[in-house]
């Protein structure tokens, strides 16, 4: 039971880190993304979310890879074996320099098809496009040598850390986005040069914290290299990489597919759907990125029914922490965008609904990756993230070509990888991990599901009553997050958890 609550007291300190930074880093990137497409215009931004879009999709790599290195640090510290946790870390570099050479060689031969034909950039930009890519490149091989860093960061749960390294990324973003407001070089390469040169910068600071902090983190892969470890994490790495890559290129492939039928303005409006998208669910991912080590050191003591638990849990707050303002954004998404941005590019209204909707569908099962790869049976779920993600952009290219509209990109999105992708991650859950599937609708999906449909209705019915104004968007977000999580109270919480909130509400009353 103290263990229990000494799991928990961490979790909620580390969140509060992490929200402490997401409180900064918000405003922040919202404003420099109003800064940077004012300064470059709807093109130039186009074309960067397009090429630039390789640090976007390898940041999204770097991620996935830290998930699997970091499984297997979680699994150790589970296990509370000092030596294994020096050659796992040991292992992870030697196993990402490799792979780093490989996507090395892969994205320059890549370059060679997307400059002779593949993306539809105008010819006086060609030039700027080439440079930006380059510096992606590099930025992105670096990225992968760091990532066990990274995953050494998030097995010791140190999100003071990573919330300090997140602001400083954030400021050093805003001083750019200034800066070449006013600059007179080429403001797209300068701007593609040192948002490589920041990635490289913070990247460089957690190496060397990781080699003070950290007794595991100490690059001798002569001592340290342990053979059968390095076939078990590469077989590992291999499958998550293959579903990775799969997702990556199905991404980065609609990218290009769009670029090719409609040019760079709905590259534009897809850069700032991702951005907006990004920063809400950041809400939901800081609780996340704590929860996630303990729900792999709970199999690695061998305690399942614990390790469900906690994922179960992760899925339903998930969902909680996007929704309470995914919610007001649905109802006020034009108003918002006209406030943010001084020019909002065609479609981008349309795109952001339907991305929201299509990841709050995706909160219901967003542990579940993370419980499967656990307990190391990665394979199914991977070959699925791959095909799910490459094979809409066959269909794209059909519907594109018989004239259909842009937003049928976002419409197959939500229909692939939000409502199926959700089936599919429920069954493998199920089968690997032995979730009941009548427990999970009733205690994450159906509750929710209620509440927001509760809330919805009132947001919509203020908009109606209203017209478009502060004083309306103020009021749809005060009055429709309250409505939301007083539903959430009754028809979400169990018993147990709202035991906990009311005694939380009684020690803050009794401080008063």
């Amino acid at each position: 039971m103290t263990k229990s609550i000494s799991s928990s007291n961490k979790i909620i300190k580390n969140t509060g880190f992490l929200y402490g930074r997401m409180a900064i880093t918000v405003f922040i990137s919202l404003y420099t993304t109003r800064l940077i497409l004012n300064s470059l215009g709807v093109s130039d931004f186009g074309v960067f979310g397009i090429v630039g879009g390789a640090i976007g999709m390898l940041s999204f790599l770097d991620g996935a890879m830290a998930a699997a290195t970091q499984r297997f640090m979680s699994f150790v510290e589970g296990e509370g074996d000092e030596l294994k946790k020096h050659k796992v870390f040991n292992v992870s570099i030697v196993l990402h320099i490799g792979i780093a050479v490989i996507v090395l060689c892969m994205l320059e031969l890549a370059s060679l098809a997307f400059f002779c034909g593949i993306l539809n950039i105008a010819p006086d930009r060609i030039y700027a496009a080439k440079a930006i890519y380059h510096f992606m490149v590099l930025s992105a091989v670096f990225t992968i040598i760091t990532v066990p860093f990274d995953a050494a960061i998030n097995s010791h749960e140190d999100m003071l850390f990573y919330g300090i390294t997140g602001v400083l990324e954030s400021i050093l973003k805003l001083c750019l986005a200034i800066w070449i407001t006013y600059t007179s070089y080429d403001k797209l390469i300068v701007y593609g040069l040192f948002i490589a040169v920041i990635t490289v910068i913070t990247l460089v600071i957690k190496q060397i914290y990781c080699s003070i902090k950290y007794k595991e983190c100490k690059v001798q892969p002569k001592q340290y290299f342990d053979y059968p470890l390095f076939k078990e994490m590469t077989h590992y790495a291999s499958w998550n990489f293959m579903g990775s890559m799969g997702t990556v290129v199905g991404n980065y492939g609609s990218g290009l597919v769009v670029n090719h039928f409609f040019g760079t303005a709905v590259n534009a409006a897809q850069s700032v759907t991702g951005q907006l998208n990004g920063q809400l669910l950041s809400f939901s991912n800081n609780m996340l990125k704590a929860l996630n080590p303990v729900i792999v050191k709970k199999e690695g003591e061998g305690n399942r029914d614990s390790m469900l638990k906690h994922s179960l849990t992760g899925c339903k707050l998930s969902y909680i922490l996007l929704a309470v303002f995914a919610i007001p954004f649905l109802v006020e998404t034009p108003f918002i965008l006209k406030l943010w941005l001084k020019i909002v590019p065609e479609w981008t209204i349309l795109f952001c609904r339907l991305f929201v909707v299509t990841t709050m569908i995706q909160q219901f099962t967003i542990t579940f990756g993370t419980t499967i790869g656990a307990t190391g049976r990665i394979k199914a779920i991977s070959l699925f993230s791959s095909l799910i993600s490459l094979l809409p952009n066959i269909v794209y290219i059909i519907l594109f070509s018989l004239g259909a509209s842009p937003v049928w990109l976002y419409i197959l999105i939500l229909i692939d990888l939000g409502i199926f992708s959700a089936f599919f991650m429920i069954y493998q859950c199920k089968v690997k991990c032995g979730l009941d599937i009548t427990y999970f609708l009733k205690s994450v999906v159906a509750g929710n599901v209620i509440s927001t449909f509760i809330s919805l209705s009132v947001a919509v019915l203020l908009a109606v009553l209203q017209s478009e104004s502060i004083y309306r968007l103020l009021q749809i977000g005060i009055i429709c997050p309250i409505v939301y999580l007083v539903c959430t109270y009754f028809f979400v919480f169990n018993s147990e958890e709202k035991s906990i909130i009311q005694n939380l509400m009684k020690k803050l009353i009794l401080k008063k």
